[in-house]
Order: C-alpha cells, then structure tokens, then sequence
C-alpha cells in the first residue's frame, strides 16, 4: 500500500528536526496515553514561554477564538424555542458536551480529520453533533441501558467548530450553532423505520418555521447510494408523506449522487423562505453509524440539523 502523500510543510518540520521517520514513531510506536502525556508537556512547556502579549497576538489571529457576530440573547431565545418544540414531538432533549472522542467525525463518517479541531487527553472539539449523539445512543444499546423494541429520539442545540476555511464567505463561519436531531430504531421491514422516523423529523421542522417564523417549508428528497434499492426508497418515503396530507410541505427532488457516501439511500434538504428571503436551511438522512459501532446491519439510524445563526444573521 503507498503511503500518502506528506505536505511541503510537514516535510520541512521533520527535515529541519533531522527525524523523517518521526510521525511512524509517535503513531506507531508508543501507545495514545504515551502520546498524550508527551504532547502535555511540550505544550506546557510552550505556554511558560509566552507573554501576555504572546496570549493577545494569539487571540487576534485566532479566527476560532472570536465571539459570533450574533444577538446572544435571540440565539439563546431561538434555542429554547426549538428544543421546545422538539420535545413536544417526543424527541428527548440532551446537553452535549464541548468536547467529543478523538476521531468522533472521521471514524465512521467521510469527514477528514484535518477539518476538526484535534485536542489532547483523546478529544476533539464538536464538529458535529449528530456524531456525538450516535455515540451517545450506541453506548446506550450496548450496555443494555435501552430496549431495542423502542426508538430513541434525541436533539439538541450545539456550537460547532469546523477546521476548513473557506476565505471571506460570510455564510462559512468558524464556529456556529446547529440544531439537531438524531432518531434510532432497527430495520422493522418494508422501509417503515426509514418513513416513519424521517417524516417526524420533517413535522418538527415544519412546526419550528411555521410557529416561530411564520414560514412554510420545501423538502428536497435525494437519492444516494448505501440501499439495495435508494429510489424504492425515497419513492415509498414520498408516498408515505403525501398521505400524511401536509399540504404546507411542497415535497421536490433533487439529483441523485450515488458516489455520495455520507448519507446512505437518502438525504433531505430543508428550505424556507422568511421575509422574502429564501434560506437551505438544513439537511438530513440516514447514516450507517450506528450499524459500524454495533456491528450489526439491523440498525438504522436518522440524522438532522439546521443552522440557527444564518436565522440571526
């Protein structure tokens, strides 16, 4: 197997140590708890040599560091007001914590570690946190702390922070808030875990714009690959919607990406127009994650969010 490709930075770093073989030693070579109590030190030993004034030119040049450009106190309305809905509808509020596993993105999702924020004592900052409340529900399975004849429902409200930059874009944000949601069940046959759960989800954005916006909502279906049959699937979930006769939902379809491997059949897109500006909202679908944690294909798992700071902006 080739290894991959280093960068001119990371090959200056080890050229300049004299150590080109140091990544395969610290990686390889000593165990994670080694790793962490090395890095510990060097940067212990980093901060003793900073100022004050080190601190503050750290700060300015820090984009991660900086406070939103946002109300805090709608945000912090706008929270409450869709956790409450949320749990109105039986999905189960939860209080994430900042930090998440090392690896809780890029292990069983497709994001790349180099768009996280990697910490010490074997943490990450959130980047997403519908992959820590899989964890949460996967933890939960596995010790028998939930019967598996019930779904789960959780959501939550959650400041992200994402590595990747993308320039002066004022919609791509350094860290933002999401609100999300997460449904877990197991296979049940002829698709009634994916159309159930998905359209709970669909009603509780509908009720967020329509009560707390005053807004209608359009839901783009799309097919992807990960199913026997992805276009089975999302006809029979479209089918199943129109029956629920929510004639405030316009229902449309957007391209199909098979090579698109996040979501697995399926993945939603939510739009809405508020003031007479149209907004992509959010999105959705169903993921593996909980099937590769569990080792089991019976799983299924529902992921969903919206960004709340596009809604303040």
């Amino acid at each position: 197997m080739m290894k991959p490709a280093r960068s001119a930075d990371l090959e200056r770093i080890l050229s300049r140590l004299g150590k080109s073989d140091l990544i395969t030693l610290l990686t390889e070579q000593i165990s994670g708890s080694d790793l962490n109590t090395l890095l510990l030190k060097v940067f212990n030993e980093k901060v003793k040599k900073s100022s004050p004034n080190d601190l503050l030119k750290r700060y300015s040049d820090n984009r991660f560091v900086h406070p939103a450009k946002i109300d805090p106190l709608q945000l912090k309305q706008l929270e409450l007001d869709n956790l409450k809905v949320a749990l109105d509808k039986g999905v189960e509020p939860l209080q994430l914590s900042p930090v998440a596993p090392l690896g809780c993105a890029s292990v069983v999702g497709t994001v790349d570690q180099n768009k996280v924020i990697s910490a010490l004592r074997g943490t990450e900052a959130v980047s997403d946190a519908t992959n820590l409340i899989a964890l949460h529900i996967a933890n939960l399975i596995k010790y028998n702390k939930s019967s598996r004849e019930d779904w789960l429902r959780f959501c939550t409200t959650h400041r992200h922070v994402r590595a990747q930059y993308f320039g002066d874009n004022p919609g791509m944000l350094a860290h933002f808030h999401l609100f999300c949601m997460v449904t877990s069940g197991v296979d049940q046959g002829s698709y009634d875990f994916e159309k159930t759960s998905l359209w709970e989800h669909i009603e509780v954005y509908r009720t967020i714009f329509k009560s707390l916006f005053s807004s209608n909502i359009e839901v783009v279906f799309s097919e992807r690959g990960g199913y026997k049959d992805s276009a089975g699937l999302v006809s029979r979930i479209t089918e199943y919607g129109q029956g629920l006769e929510l004639n405030d939902v316009v229902i449309s379809t957007g391209s199909s990406q098979k090579e698109n491997q996040y979501y697995k059949g399926l993945q939603f897109t939510i739009k809405t127009v508020i003031e007479g500006r149209e907004y992509d909202i959010g999105d959705g679908g169903f993921v593996d994650w909980t099937q590769q944690m569990l080792g089991t294909k019976k799983e299924r798992l529902l992921i969903s969010a919206i960004g709340l700071d596009r809604l303040l902006a």
